[in-house]
């Protein structure tokens, strides 16, 4: 007989035989493809980026100082001399600074066409210009301004201060009646002008052509008196008895006083009125029409303007005066408050022993 298994062993070949009957077939899955893993792949990825902008930022992410430009290193002077150089002529490219040949010739070439078409538009604008108005008189002359006056001497302002036993004070107010009077000596009116005897009349030359020259009347040094110069050449500076010459503004075309002479008047403006003394006009104390009208400086050449002389032949020494002398007529405006040149001309004068 055999012998039987205790309890013991009988549990032991139990459980090692059990197993063997629970042993069921095991169903392999396959793996999953490639595309899905990928997919997966990339959801974590994002998933790990979310979570990385909620995670606080570190010392070391606000340190900007690290996207800052790096400074370039200093550059030699003979390296840029070098690149001027060879912005100036690069051999390599055949370029003059930066630019070919043919870029160079397109724009010289634009350009030459560009300012030839501007110059000959100019030309043609000032041709059109000079085409349209004539040089002989204006083409709008419909608010012509009364006249004005000068007077000489005029050197430094209108100042006449000398001493009349000083040559040195008076001879640059000498020196300055020459130079007005130097076109009005007889020779030259004598040859250029023509003597005219229509005094208180204009001289209209209207009917002659446009481009014709115009006759004018002579206006002779020697008619100004003792304040021409010929009888004393110091024009009474050295006697104490001044000379100066007033002379009314050339306006083209125009005619003063509507048809009666233009007078010519002085007085003391600031000062004593008894010390200005006597006054002396040479050749009259008006301004004839037969001077007038104007035409222009290239129809009347030889156009001499005509002048009244003033001679103050008993002023005051030492006396400073302020005299006015001002035109008086139709037409004529003498009391501008803008213009103080306008119709007169205001002077000082000081005369000393």
């Amino acid at each position: 007989m055999e012998p039987t298994p205790t309890e013991g062993e009988a549990e032991a070949q139990t459980q090692q035989v059990q197993p063997l009957e629970e042993v069921k077939p095991i169903k392999l899955s396959r793996s999953p493809p490639l595309k899905v893993i990928l997919k997966h792949g990339q959801e974590l990825e994002e998933e790990q980026e979310e979570l990385a902008e909620h995670q606080p930022l570190e010392q070391e992410d606000l340190n900007f100082e690290r996207f800052k430009r790096r400074p370039l290193p200093k550059r030699t002077l003979h390296q840029k001399i070098d690149d001027l150089k060879t912005y100036l002529w690069n051999a390599e490219t055949k370029e003059f600074m930066g630019r070919s040949g043919k870029s160079w010739s397109l724009i010289l070439l634009f350009y030459a066409a560009l300012y030839a078409f501007l110059a000959a538009m100019f030309g043609g604008c000032v041709f059109c210009l000079m085409w349209s108005i004539s040089p002989y008189h204006p083409t709008y002359n419909d608010r012509v301004m009364p006249p004005g006056m000068t007077m000489a001497p005029h050197l430094e302002g209108h100042d006449i201060h000398f001493n009349a036993s000083e040559r040195r004070s008076w001879k640059k107010y000498a020196r300055s009646m020459d130079e007005h009077l130097r076109p009005y000596n007889d020779g030259a009116q004598d040859r250029k002008n023509i003597r005219c005897t229509q005094d208180g009349k204009y001289f209209m030359q209207d009917d002659l052509k446009e481009d014709e020259e115009r006759k004018s009347c002579q206006f002779k040094r020697s008619w100004l008196g003792e304040c021409s110069g010929m009888q004393d050449p110091h024009y009474g500076y050295s006697q104490g008895r001044p000379c100066i010459l007033l002379r009314m503004n050339r306006i083209l075309g125009y005619l003063p006083g509507e048809g009666k002479p233009i007078n010519v008047t002085c007085e003391v403006k600031k000062g004593p009125p008894e010390a200005l003394g006597q006054l002396q006009f040479f050749p009259k104390s008006i301004f004839d029409l037969k001077y007038y009208p104007y035409y222009g400086k290239l129809r009347h050449v030889n156009y001499s303007s005509p002048v009244v002389a003033v001679r103050f032949a008993s002023v005051q020494y030492d006396t400073p005066l302020q005299i006015q002398c001002k035109l008086n007529g139709k037409g004529i405006i003498n009391d501008s408050p803008t213009d103080r040149y306008l119709g007169s001309v205001t002077f000082s004068l000081v005369v000393g022993a």
